[in-house]
């Protein structure tokens, strides 16, 4: 494992220091963890940090409407579903967002999207599937890093409503 931050390219850089900041300011600096190879897919982070793949917090982007992004998180042995997803924002259909309204709505690029740090009009629903696990693994902002938090922690730096959302 190497340190965060260490990363050379310069967004993700940006993006280590942004996620390092919010963790320091809200305590949790040290549950962020950065690995020599890729946590991009929940597969990968899983294997990589030892954990049930459940424990792993995928970060989706939708777009309800075709117009306004959310964020879904769920759990990384299940899948975002669109419609229940859609009925939780009022709304008649969700897709996922594509890489470029990914990074314009959160920030951050596929495959490292961390829930937090997000603007506060970005809607943040949270799967009840994650509520089976005391520690979970969000991206940590970059596809090769993760934080290692309680469920309530993410519930509550999220600020995100949590429903049934995932299959």
């Amino acid at each position: 494992m190497a340190q965060a931050g260490a990363q050379t390219n310069g967004r993700k850089t940006r993006s280590a220091d942004r996620v390092r900041a919010f963790l320091e300011a809200h305590g949790l600096a040290d549950g962020l963890v950065v690995f020599e190879q890729s946590t991009k897919t929940a597969q990968m982070a899983a294997d990589a940090m030892g954990c049930e793949l459940g424990q792993i917090v995928k970060s989706l982007v939708f777009v309800i409407d075709g117009v306004r992004p959310v964020v879904a998180l769920v759990a990384g042995d299940r899948r975002g579903d669109a419609e229940a997803i859609a009925r939780e924002m009022g709304a008649a259909r969700a897709e996922l967002a594509d890489a470029e309204t990914v990074r314009a709505a959160t920030g951050y690029a596929i495959g490292g999207v961390c829930p937090f740090d997000l603007p506060e009009d970005l809607p943040v629903l949270v799967d009840e599937s994650l509520l089976r696990y005391e520690v979970v693994y969000p991206a940590g902002g970059t596809p090769d890093s993760m934080v290692r938090m309680s469920r309530e922690r993410l519930v509550e730096l999220t600020g995100g409503r949590v429903c049934a959302i995932a299959s």
